[in-house]
C-alpha cells in the first residue's frame, strides 16, 4: 500500500501486486429465506441455489410445510433475511399456487437484516409465465429480480441464474452497507464473494480440471458446512448446529454422548465432562490444554462430522418427482428419484479445514477424525487445507484458473495420505483381505482381519501400487470378492488400510470395544506419550 493508502498494482519488485481479491463473511455471513411450492421440489431446488451461492438458508416456506399462512407469515416477519428466492412450477406449467406464495409473502412486509434503509431483494426463479402475475403481488416496498426458473422441466435443474443473481445482489444489497465496502470494492478485481460460495467454486474447478469427486468439509465453532461434487453436481450443506464451540451442546445431544464417548480410550467423569461442555460455549476461543480434553473434544468433532455429513447426504440427491420409464431389466439395478447421489465408493479427495482439523497438534489425529466420520471406501485421498486459503483460491479461479490450481496444489493443500477400505459389515475375527504394496521405499505383503487398521510410511512425493484381495462379502469397487489395484498417493502420514467394515461399527461390549479402540489408536500413532527429557 503507498502512502496514500492504496495498493500499489501492477507488483514493482517486492512491493505491491498486480490483483487484489476479497471474500466477506461480514455481518455473519449472506442470509437468505426460501420459498417454493413443494418442499421436495421446486423449494429443494431453491435451496441448493441459494446454498451454492454461499447463503445460510434461514427457513423454507412452502405450500406443504403443515403451517398455517398465518404461522408462515408471522415467521417471514420474524426472520429479518437479506434477500428472498421464490421458486416454484414448470414453465408453462400451472401459475395458481407460485402466485399464491407471492400473495403469501408480500402481506408479510419482510424487513431486511441492516434496517428500512433498502428494499427487501426478492429474486423470482419459478415458473416464467407467471412472472407477471407474481409482479403484481409485490408492492414498491420490495426489488423484485425475475431470473430463469430453477426447474424448468421436472426433470431437469438450472440453478446458475437464480446463484448469480444471489452474488450480484450480496454486492449492491449487502455488503453495500458494512463499513469500509466502496473503499474495498474500488480495490478487488473481482466481485467479491461470500466466502462458502468460494470454497465450493474453488472445489469445483478441481473436480472438473482433474475429472475426480471430490468432498470439503469446514467445521467451525457453530456450524460445519459440507461441499461435494460427484458426477460433475455441486452441493453445498450448512449444518446450523453443528459445531465444536457455540454449537458443541447441540452436537452432545444430537450425537448422545454414549455416541461420543466410543471414540475415547480413556478414563472421564461425566460430571467434569458437562462442565467442559458448558465452558467450551461461554468461552469459545479456548484450546484443549490436557490430553483428555483433546481426546474428547475430537470425539466430539467425528459425531458432529458424522451427522453434518448425513445431513449433506440427505440433500444432495437426484431430482424428486421426475417420472422413470423401467423395464423389467430395470427392476433389480434403477434408482428412484431423490436417491443420494454421494457414493463414498466414488470418492477421489476428502478436504479438511475448520481448527479442530487444520490444528489438530498431530496430522495422524486430523486423518484419523476424517476416517471415522466420513468412512471412505475403496481408494480416497486425504488432505486439509491447513491456512483457510481456499476462499481466496476460488475467487482467483474466476480471474486466472491456471494460477489457482497451481497454488492449490503446491501451497494450499497439505496432502495427509491415502486411505484404502473396502464396503462390507463387520464379523468378528474373519478375514477382511489379502493386500500386496509396492513402491522405491516400500514392499509388504499380509492380511488384513476384521476391526484392523494398518499404517504405512509413504512420503509426499511418492507413490505406491497396492494391491487388494478381498474375502467374501467385501468390495474395493469391482465386486464382492474381486481383485483390485490402486495408485496410492503419498503424504504426511501414510498409507492407511481400514478393515473396520462399512458402515463402521465400534464394538459395544467395553473390552472389546477398550481394546479395539486402544488398537486402532497405537496403530495410527494418535497420542503418543511425550517423550521425557533429563534436566
Amino acid at each position: 500500500i503507498d502512502d496514500n493508502g492504496e495498493i500499489i498494482r501492477p507488483a514493482q519488485g517486492d512491493t505491491g501486486c498486480d490483483i487484489y481479491i476479497s471474500t466477506s463473511s461480514a455481518g455473519g455471513g449472506l442470509q437468505m429465506m426460501v420459498a417454493g411450492v413443494v418442499r421436495e421440489m421446486s423449494a429443494a431446488s431453491a435451496k441448493r441455489a441459494a446454498l451454492g451461492a454461499g447463503a445460510i438458508v434461514m427457513d423454507t416456506i412452502c405450500s406443504n410445510d403443515k403451517r398455517l399462512p398465518h404461522e408462515q407469515i408471522q415467521r417471514i416477519r420474524e426472520l429479518r433475511p437479506d434477500m428472498i428466492l421464490l421458486a416454484g412450477g414448470t414453465d408453462g406449467g400451472t401459475q395458481k399456487h407460485v402466485v399464491e406464495l407471492a400473495e403469501l409473502i408480500a402481506p408479510a412486509k419482510p424487513q431486511p437484516r441492516f434496517g428500512g434503509t433498502y428494499k427487501m431483494p426478492i429474486i423470482y426463479a419459478g415458473n416464467q409465465d407467471a412472472a407477471e402475475l407474481v409482479a403484481e403481488a409485490f408492492d414498491d416496498d420490495v426489488k423484485l429480480t425475475t431470473v430463469a426458473n430453477v426447474r424448468p422441466i421436472l426433470e431437469q435443474e438450472n440453478l446458475a441464474p437464480a446463484r448469480d443473481a444471489i452474488h450480484d445482489l450480496f454486492l449492491e444489497h449487502v455488503m453495500a452497507h458494512a463499513p469500509g465496502y466502496n473503499k474495498l470494492i474500488s480495490w478487488a478485481d473481482a466481485p467479491i464473494m461470500p466466502t462458502p460460495g468460494a470454497v465450493g467454486n474453488i472445489l469445483q474447478t478441481i473436480a472438473e480440471q482433474q475429472n475426480i469427486n471430490a468432498l470439503g468439509v469446514d467445521i467451525g465453532g457453530a456450524t460445519t458446512d459440507v461441499f461435494s461434487v460427484f458426477d460433475g453436481t455441486f452441493n453445498r450443506t450448512v449444518s446450523a448446529n453443528l459445531g465444536m464451540s457455540y454449537s458443541i451442546s447441540n452436537v452432545c445431544a444430537s450425537a448422545t454422548l454414549p455416541m461420543i464417548l466410543r471414540w475415547v480410550h480413556l478414563e472421564m467423569d461425566p460430571r467434569e465432562l458437562r462442565n467442559h461442555i458448558k465452558n467450551k460455549m461461554i468461552r469459545p476461543t479456548t484450546i484443549p490444554q490436557t490430553r483428555e480434553a483433546l481426546v474428547f473434544e475430537q470425539a466430539v468433532a467425528r459425531e458432529a462430522l458424522r451427522l453434518a455429513y448425513i445431513q449433506h447426504k440427505e440433500f444432495a440427491t437426484t431430482l424428486k418427482g421426475v417420472q422413470q420409464q423401467r423395464t423389467v431389466g430395470d427392476t433389480f439395478s434403477q434408482q428412484t428419484s431423490g436417491a443420494s447421489i454421494v457414493d463414498n465408493m466414488k470418492l477421489n479427495l476428502l478436504v479438511a479445514s475448520g481448527g479442530v482439523l487444520s490444528h489438530a497438534p498431530n496430522m495422524n489425529q486430523t486423518a484419523a477424525m476424517m476416517i471415522d466420520a466420513f468412512e471412505p471406501e475403496g481408494m480416497t485421498v486425504l488432505a486439509k487445507d491447513s491456512i483457510f486459503m481456499m476462499p481466496h483460491l476460488g475467487v482467483l479461479a474466476q480471474v486466472h484458473p491456471r494460477a489457482a490450481l497451481e497454488v492449490f496444489e503446491r501451497d494450499c493443500l497439505i496432502y495427509l495420505g491415502t486411505c484404502i477400505a473396502p464396503r462390507g459389515m463387520y464379523r468378528a475375527g474373519k478375514s477382511c483381505f489379502r493386500y500386496h504394496i509396492r513402491s522405491h521405499s516400500l514392499e509388504e505383503t499380509g492380511e488384513m482381519f476384521c476391526g484392523e487398521m494398518k499404517m504405512f510410511p509413504l512420503d509426499e512425493n511418492e507413490q505406491a501400487v497396492v494391491t487388494v484381495e478381498p474375502g467374501r462379502g467385501y468390495d474395493f469397487g469391482n465386486g464382492s470378492g474381486k481383485r483390485k489395484e490402486f495408485e496410492a498417493r503419498g503424504g504426511k502420514v501414510g498409507l492407511i488400510l481400514d478393515a473396520r467394515g462399512r458402515p463402521l461399527v465400534v464394538p459395544t461390549s467395553e473390552n472389546n470395544h477398550l481394546s479395539e479402540l486402544n488398537s486402532w489408536i497405537e496403530e495410527l500413532q494418535l497420542y503418543p506419550e511425550p517423550a521425557l527429557t533429563e534436566v
